[in-house]
């Protein structure tokens, strides 16, 4: 494993991170789970990633007991919030009531006394961004999340997070969006945003919802069992199962070929060449699933294979950074 700064902070934290949206809690079994987080621990992964939404709040439960023994300086816990928790109309979204009751349940089900970074979720267009902000310093200063970072916000909204956390005396080192060789729309103002600001990039679905791995071939139907057939993640892989784009992916297996990886570690290691990208989240249902995925970090890959990649992907691309997400919640009265 290598490891790098979370953007221009002290932190480090692993190339590798173990993000378990849509599994733990939800897809695999705990025991399963438990013995996914045992193996990133074992190869290396040192940072993990969760949200208070997943799996109704299951996830950061299992996580907590996983993780349990560990020696809490030695690793790193993100978790979010943002998204409904409950059936009440503060159970949402980036008020002070809502992220300080939040910070505190995520903590009881982490079973721990802080988070190293504490992420809002989406933007939140229903409330002042000075209260969301004013309400992460508390959450800093009182010592239970120790750096504050946001998800798929866009490069404005970004700027302006930035201005008043540095007015606040808090860190906000980072950002996580989507990003892979398919999904690409970070490129064009996020990043430059980020790099100008010294926020790191946390990016997640690396290898495109298992696009990426090049199981699914065009003009066949998804192999049972896969992600594009099961109801809570074919959603967001339904916009990759084209088939120009299948097509474009499977050209891309004699250039994985010619490195010595997989298909799916060539596009782990494609978002690391990525200089403002401090970690890739992967996830696994099975252990071997991150241990394979392990092996893509600290590869390098030369400028000529980066060009051919680009080649052959860029025409199926969605690059249009005006898709940067920017989902609300549910209405409020």
């Amino acid at each position: 494993m290598e490891y790098r700064h979370l953007g221009n902070s002290g932190m480090i934290i692993s190339e590798i991170a173990y993000g378990n949206w849509l599994t733990h809690g939800s897809q695999v079994e705990e025991e399963a789970a438990v013995a996914c987080v045992r193996a990133a621990l074992d190869v290396g992964i040192t940072t993990f990633d969760t949200a208070d939404v997943y799996a109704e709040t299951r996830a950061e439960s299992v996580l907590g007991r996983a993780l349990k023994g560990e020696r809490r300086e030695g690793i790193e816990i993100f978790t979010k919030v943002y998204w409904p928790t409950g059936p009440g109309k503060n159970d949402r979204g980036l008020s002070r009531k809502h992220i300080m009751e939040s910070i505190d349940n995520s903590l009881r089900r982490l079973e721990t006394s802080y988070v190293d970074l504490y992420q809002a979720h989406r933007f939140d267009r229903f409330t002042p961004l000075e209260e969301t902000m004013e309400a992460f310093a508390d959450v800093v200063h009182s010592g239970k999340a120790l750096y504050i970072g946001v998800s798929e916000w866009t490069a404005d909204q970004i700027r302006r997070a930035h201005a008043l956390a540095r007015e606040l005396r808090i860190p906000l080192v980072s950002s996580q969006p989507q990003y892979s060789m398919l999904w690409r729309v970070i490129e064009g103002e996020v990043v430059p945003t980020s790099e100008e600001l010294g926020i790191g990039q946390i990016v997640w679905s690396p290898i495109a919802q298992g696009v990426l791995t090049g199981k699914y071939l065009p003009g066949q139907q998804p192999p049972t069992g896969s992600r594009a057939t099961d109801d809570k993640g074919s959603a967001m892989i339904s916009r990759f199962m084209r088939d120009e784009v299948l097509e474009a992916v499977q050209r891309l297996k004699p250039l994985a070929d010619e490195t010595g990886l997989t298909l799916a570690q060539l596009a782990v290691a494609w978002v690391l060449q990525n200089s403002n990208v401090s970690a890739a989240i992967v996830g696994a249902s099975r252990p071997e699933q991150v241990t394979e995925n392990a092996k893509a970090a600290g590869v390098t890959l030369d400028v000529d294979l980066m060009a051919r990649i680009d080649e052959i992907v860029l025409p199926v691309a969605v690059t249009d950074p005006h898709l940067v997400h920017q989902s609300v919640p549910p209405q409020r009265p």
